[in-house]
Protein backbone atom coordinates (compact mmCIF):
# COMPACT_ATOMS: atom_id res chain seq x y z
CA UNK A 1 0.00 0.00 0.00
CA UNK A 2 3.03 2.21 0.51
CA UNK A 3 4.76 1.74 -2.06
CA UNK A 4 1.22 2.63 -4.38
CA UNK A 5 0.47 6.05 -2.48
CA UNK A 6 4.48 6.83 -3.25
CA UNK A 7 4.20 5.70 -6.64
CA UNK A 8 1.16 7.29 -7.26
CA UNK A 9 2.13 10.68 -6.44
CA UNK A 10 5.37 10.55 -8.73
CA UNK A 11 2.95 9.72 -11.97
CA UNK A 12 0.75 12.90 -10.22
CA UNK A 13 3.68 15.16 -9.67
CA UNK A 14 5.14 14.39 -13.22
CA UNK A 15 1.38 15.68 -14.30
CA UNK A 16 1.60 18.93 -11.84
CA UNK A 17 4.93 20.13 -13.04
CA UNK A 18 3.83 20.15 -16.57
CA UNK A 19 0.69 21.73 -15.27
CA UNK A 20 1.98 24.06 -13.40
CA UNK A 21 4.35 25.30 -16.42
CA UNK A 22 0.85 25.95 -18.52
CA UNK A 23 -1.16 26.92 -15.22
CA UNK A 24 -2.00 30.63 -16.78
CA UNK A 25 -3.05 29.22 -20.42
CA UNK A 26 -4.71 26.52 -18.70
CA UNK A 27 -6.67 28.61 -16.45
CA UNK A 28 -7.79 31.42 -19.81
CA UNK A 29 -9.02 28.68 -22.13
CA UNK A 30 -10.93 27.02 -19.09
CA UNK A 31 -12.90 30.89 -18.94
CA UNK A 32 -14.27 30.80 -22.87
CA UNK A 33 -16.65 28.36 -23.01
CA UNK A 34 -18.33 28.75 -19.52
CA UNK A 35 -18.60 32.74 -20.06
CA UNK A 36 -20.23 31.71 -23.78
CA UNK A 37 -22.45 29.52 -22.12
CA UNK A 38 -23.39 32.25 -18.79
CA UNK A 39 -24.30 34.79 -21.66
CA UNK A 40 -25.99 32.63 -24.14
CA UNK A 41 -27.73 30.41 -21.95
CA UNK A 42 -27.69 32.88 -18.52
CA UNK A 43 -28.88 36.29 -19.75
CA UNK A 44 -29.48 35.37 -23.25
CA UNK A 45 -32.24 32.95 -23.24
CA UNK A 46 -32.75 32.19 -19.29
CA UNK A 47 -34.07 35.91 -19.59
CA UNK A 48 -36.93 34.43 -21.03
CA UNK A 49 -37.45 32.10 -19.43
CA UNK A 50 -39.94 31.67 -16.27
CA UNK A 51 -38.23 28.84 -14.51
CA UNK A 52 -40.19 27.78 -11.26
CA UNK A 53 -37.86 27.55 -7.75
CA UNK A 54 -35.65 30.15 -9.15
CA UNK A 55 -33.99 31.79 -12.02
CA UNK A 56 -32.68 29.52 -14.98
CA UNK A 57 -29.07 30.64 -14.37
CA UNK A 58 -29.23 28.94 -10.97
CA UNK A 59 -30.30 25.66 -12.48
CA UNK A 60 -27.76 25.98 -15.57
CA UNK A 61 -24.22 26.54 -13.35
CA UNK A 62 -24.78 22.95 -11.55
CA UNK A 63 -25.53 21.48 -15.01
CA UNK A 64 -21.82 23.56 -16.90
CA UNK A 65 -20.21 22.36 -13.75
CA UNK A 66 -21.25 18.55 -14.70
CA UNK A 67 -20.26 19.10 -18.32
CA UNK A 68 -16.96 20.85 -17.73
CA UNK A 69 -15.74 18.22 -15.16
CA UNK A 70 -16.67 15.58 -17.71
CA UNK A 71 -15.14 17.29 -20.66
CA UNK A 72 -11.79 17.99 -18.60
CA UNK A 73 -11.25 14.38 -16.82
CA UNK A 74 -11.68 12.93 -20.18
CA UNK A 75 -9.54 15.06 -21.95
CA UNK A 76 -6.69 15.38 -19.53
CA UNK A 77 -6.08 11.37 -19.64
CA UNK A 78 -6.53 11.48 -23.63
CA UNK A 79 -2.74 12.18 -24.19
CA UNK A 80 -2.43 8.65 -22.86
CA UNK A 81 -3.69 7.45 -25.75
CA UNK A 82 -1.02 9.43 -28.01
CA UNK A 83 1.76 7.87 -25.56
CA UNK A 84 0.72 3.97 -26.05
CA UNK A 85 0.28 4.53 -29.77
CA UNK A 86 2.42 7.89 -31.57
CA UNK A 87 4.75 8.62 -29.12
CA UNK A 88 5.34 4.92 -27.48
CA UNK A 89 6.80 6.33 -24.12
CA UNK A 90 4.48 4.50 -22.40
CA UNK A 91 6.47 1.62 -22.13
CA UNK A 92 9.04 3.90 -19.63
CA UNK A 93 6.29 3.32 -17.49
CA UNK A 94 5.89 -0.19 -17.99
CA UNK A 95 9.13 -0.70 -17.46
CA UNK A 96 9.47 1.49 -14.16
CA UNK A 97 9.58 -0.38 -10.65
CA UNK A 98 6.16 1.15 -10.22
CA UNK A 99 3.24 -0.48 -8.55
CA UNK A 100 0.89 -0.69 -12.23
CA UNK A 101 -2.02 0.48 -10.84
CA UNK A 102 -0.21 3.52 -9.69
CA UNK A 103 0.11 4.62 -12.90
CA UNK A 104 -3.83 4.82 -13.44
CA UNK A 105 -4.40 6.58 -10.20
CA UNK A 106 -1.57 9.14 -10.68
CA UNK A 107 -3.32 10.12 -14.08
CA UNK A 108 -6.49 10.35 -12.66
CA UNK A 109 -5.71 11.97 -9.92
CA UNK A 110 -3.85 14.72 -12.16
CA UNK A 111 -7.28 15.21 -14.33
CA UNK A 112 -9.22 15.65 -10.89
CA UNK A 113 -6.89 18.15 -9.96
CA UNK A 114 -7.69 19.94 -13.52
CA UNK A 115 -11.17 19.30 -13.30
CA UNK A 116 -11.46 21.07 -9.64
CA UNK A 117 -9.18 24.04 -10.92
CA UNK A 118 -11.60 24.26 -13.90
CA UNK A 119 -14.93 23.88 -11.88
CA UNK A 120 -13.64 26.53 -9.35
CA UNK A 121 -13.09 29.25 -12.40
CA UNK A 122 -16.64 28.12 -13.46
CA UNK A 123 -17.70 29.02 -9.90
CA UNK A 124 -16.33 32.21 -9.68
CA UNK A 125 -17.94 33.40 -13.28
CA UNK A 126 -20.96 32.21 -11.49
CA UNK A 127 -20.38 34.11 -9.13
CA UNK A 128 -19.95 37.77 -11.06
CA UNK A 129 -22.69 36.72 -13.22
CA UNK A 130 -25.23 36.91 -10.46
CA UNK A 131 -25.72 32.78 -9.72
CA UNK A 132 -27.04 31.69 -6.49
CA UNK A 133 -25.02 28.11 -6.14
CA UNK A 134 -25.34 26.54 -2.50
CA UNK A 135 -21.66 24.66 -1.85
CA UNK A 136 -21.54 21.20 0.38
CA UNK A 137 -19.35 18.54 1.01
CA UNK A 138 -21.61 16.12 -1.26
CA UNK A 139 -21.41 19.43 -3.91
CA UNK A 140 -17.37 18.69 -4.04
CA UNK A 141 -18.06 15.12 -3.65
CA UNK A 142 -19.80 14.69 -6.96
CA UNK A 143 -17.82 16.45 -9.01
CA UNK A 144 -15.19 14.34 -7.71
CA UNK A 145 -16.84 11.08 -8.81
CA UNK A 146 -17.51 12.70 -11.49
CA UNK A 147 -13.98 13.69 -12.62
CA UNK A 148 -13.06 10.00 -11.81
CA UNK A 149 -15.98 8.41 -13.65
CA UNK A 150 -14.63 10.35 -16.86
CA UNK A 151 -10.97 10.00 -16.19
CA UNK A 152 -11.50 6.56 -16.10
CA UNK A 153 -14.02 6.36 -19.44
CA UNK A 154 -10.93 8.60 -20.74
CA UNK A 155 -7.85 5.81 -19.71
CA UNK A 156 -9.78 2.88 -20.94
CA UNK A 157 -10.28 4.09 -24.94
CA UNK A 158 -6.94 4.98 -24.32
CA UNK A 159 -6.12 1.32 -23.59
CA UNK A 160 -8.68 -0.05 -26.30
CA UNK A 161 -8.59 1.89 -29.21
CA UNK A 162 -5.27 2.01 -31.64
CA UNK A 163 -6.34 5.21 -34.00
CA UNK A 164 -6.72 8.94 -33.10
CA UNK A 165 -9.67 9.31 -35.61
CA UNK A 166 -11.30 6.47 -33.54
CA UNK A 167 -10.76 7.92 -30.23
CA UNK A 168 -12.27 11.23 -31.22
CA UNK A 169 -15.01 9.42 -32.09
CA UNK A 170 -15.93 8.80 -28.20
CA UNK A 171 -16.88 12.28 -27.74
CA UNK A 172 -18.95 12.27 -30.81
CA UNK A 173 -20.82 9.31 -29.76
CA UNK A 174 -20.39 8.73 -26.26
CA UNK A 175 -19.55 12.58 -24.62
CA UNK A 176 -21.61 14.65 -26.79
CA UNK A 177 -24.80 12.97 -26.37
CA UNK A 178 -24.69 13.19 -23.06
CA UNK A 179 -23.52 16.80 -22.51
CA UNK A 180 -27.02 17.90 -24.04
CA UNK A 181 -29.45 14.92 -22.86
CA UNK A 182 -28.58 14.38 -19.44
CA UNK A 183 -30.27 17.46 -17.01
CA UNK A 184 -27.11 19.72 -17.94
CA UNK A 185 -29.25 21.93 -19.58
CA UNK A 186 -33.21 21.32 -18.85
CA UNK A 187 -34.99 19.17 -16.72
CA UNK A 188 -34.89 15.46 -17.46
CA UNK A 189 -38.78 15.18 -16.43
CA UNK A 190 -39.65 16.71 -19.84
CA UNK A 191 -38.37 14.36 -21.95
CA UNK A 192 -40.79 11.09 -22.51
CA UNK A 193 -40.79 8.02 -20.13
CA UNK A 194 -38.67 5.75 -22.22
CA UNK A 195 -36.05 8.31 -22.88
CA UNK A 196 -35.57 9.58 -19.12
CA UNK A 197 -35.06 6.27 -18.58
CA UNK A 198 -32.00 5.46 -21.05
CA UNK A 199 -30.66 8.63 -19.66
CA UNK A 200 -31.38 7.83 -15.93
CA UNK A 201 -29.06 5.43 -16.54
CA UNK A 202 -25.88 7.51 -17.46
CA UNK A 203 -23.47 8.99 -14.49
CA UNK A 204 -23.47 12.16 -15.98
CA UNK A 205 -27.23 12.24 -15.16
CA UNK A 206 -26.87 11.90 -11.55
CA UNK A 207 -24.19 14.14 -11.17
CA UNK A 208 -26.65 16.75 -12.69
CA UNK A 209 -28.97 15.90 -9.91
CA UNK A 210 -26.25 15.55 -7.08
CA UNK A 211 -25.22 19.01 -7.68
CA UNK A 212 -28.88 20.59 -7.81
CA UNK A 213 -30.56 18.25 -5.22
CA UNK A 214 -28.36 15.92 -2.72
CA UNK A 215 -29.78 12.68 -2.96
CA UNK A 216 -28.54 9.08 -1.65
CA UNK A 217 -29.26 7.39 -4.78
CA UNK A 218 -27.76 9.44 -7.62
CA UNK A 219 -24.99 9.55 -4.68
CA UNK A 220 -24.71 5.61 -4.53
CA UNK A 221 -24.87 5.25 -8.41
CA UNK A 222 -21.94 7.36 -8.72
CA UNK A 223 -19.94 5.96 -6.58
CA UNK A 224 -20.55 2.63 -7.87
CA UNK A 225 -19.75 4.07 -11.02
CA UNK A 226 -15.76 5.41 -10.26
CA UNK A 227 -15.67 1.90 -7.77
CA UNK A 228 -16.26 -0.39 -11.78
CA UNK A 229 -14.28 2.09 -13.84
CA UNK A 230 -11.70 1.86 -11.34
CA UNK A 231 -11.51 -1.21 -11.54
CA UNK A 232 -11.80 -1.79 -15.21
CA UNK A 233 -8.72 0.90 -15.92
CA UNK A 234 -6.66 -1.17 -13.76
CA UNK A 235 -7.07 -4.70 -15.34
CA UNK A 236 -6.86 -2.23 -18.51
CA UNK A 237 -3.28 -1.53 -17.44
CA UNK A 238 -2.21 -4.62 -15.96
CA UNK A 239 -2.85 -6.20 -19.18
CA UNK A 240 -0.98 -3.90 -20.97
CA UNK A 241 2.14 -4.81 -18.54
CA UNK A 242 1.65 -8.69 -18.36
Amino acid sequence: MKNFLIDTLTVFNRDWIVLKRRLTKFILSRMVAPILYLVAFGWGLGRSIDFAGGSYIDFLVPGILALNSMNIAFNSITPVHAERIYHRSLEEYILAPIVPESFVAGKILAAILRSMISSAIILILAWIFGARIDLTPIFLIALILNSIIFAGIGFLAAMKIDTYEEMAQVNTYILLPMSFLCGTFFRTSTLPDFVRFAIELLPLTHTSYLLRDPNSISLAILILYSIAILILSFRAFRKLTD
